[in-house]
């Protein structure tokens, strides 16, 4: 039976005896209106610990805009059934009032070029809010593992970061990303799509494959070239970037270098949604 719990105070005591009986803990943190993708961190998470906790909070200091944050779904009852019949242990659920009282100390970490490129540029301020909250989700459960899905990899680099930064002993579980049969990306953004706009988002997966068959043989400008005319020939997709990366400082790739790794990130528009995607490269 999944306990559920919201305040700190009750996880913080549960934890703790569970903790004293040699239990491995993973924290699963999402923001809630779960799918497909959320539950297979749940499976990931519970191959890697004996505890899963997962938690749902919509947090306030990563949303750039008041009124994207008041139409965040919240489908609780739903993802409550969700989390139940994934088998999940632990479900923390607390307000805002909870996780930010009101004598709040003001937040900032030194991320790096990593606050601002790519999603750091086109949403100011966001990763500030993004570490913030896991911060305060890691010293809530003292988590061994915490497990994150790869679709959103410049996230995982900058909680990687905050990790580094704050010497925490927190072991990132990066979990593959979650595909239709076909190679879309699972989002919850993708109900927003039409049955024929899905077919058309296929072409951000064939880019990326396109760059990871030519890799590391074809010269980096010319794979950026190739995966842009895959979007090209598709038409009617708004290509907002697509870069080849070195994988931990996310710094755009113009050579690929013996001993580093490399990823491949995408966003794109498809009838009005913008869409994320990438693809691991070494």
């Amino acid at each position: 039976m999944m306990e559920i719990f919201e305040t700190k105070k009750q996880l913080q005591t549960h934890l703790a005896d569970l903790r004293q009986a040699g239990k491995k803990i993973a924290l699963v943190p999402t923001m809630g209106a779960l799918h497909e993708g959320h539950l297979s961190l749940i499976s990931e998470a519970q191959k890697v610990a004996d505890i899963v906790v997962c938690s749902i909070f919509v947090n306030p200091t990563q949303f750039n805009d008041p009124k994207d944050l008041e139409k965040y779904p919240r489908p609780i009852e739903n993802d409550i059934k969700l989390l139940t019949s994934a088998k999940c242990d632990i479900l923390f659920m607390p307000t805002v009032a909870e996780m930010y009282p009101a004598d709040e100390t003001p937040w900032h970490i030194n991320l790096g070029a990593l606050d601002s490129i790519w999603e750091g540029e086109k949403r100011p301020g966001h990763f500030q809010g993004v570490t913030q909250v896991v911060y305060k989700l890691f010293m809530l459960t003292l988590p061994d593992v915490a497990c994150f899905g790869q679709k959103d990899f410049q996230q995982i680099m900058v909680i990687q970061k905050m990790i580094d930064i704050k010497q925490l002993p927190v072991t990132i579980h990066i979990c593959p990303i979650v595909r239709s049969p076909e190679g879309l990306a699972l989002s919850s953004r993708n109900m927003r799509l039409s049955e024929a706009d899905k077919i058309k988002a296929l072409a951000l997966y064939r880019s990326l494959n396109t760059i990871k068959k030519g890799f590391p043989q074809t010269a980096i400008a010319q794979l950026e070239e190739n995966a842009e005319q895959v979007l090209a020939d598709e038409g009617e997709i708004t290509l907002e970037y697509l870069a080849i990366c070195e994988s931990t400082t996310l710094s755009p790739a113009t050579t690929i270098e013996p001993g580093k790794s490399y990823v491949a990130l995408l966003v794109a528009w498809v009838a009005g949604v913008r869409l994320i995607d990438n693809m691991i490269l070494s």
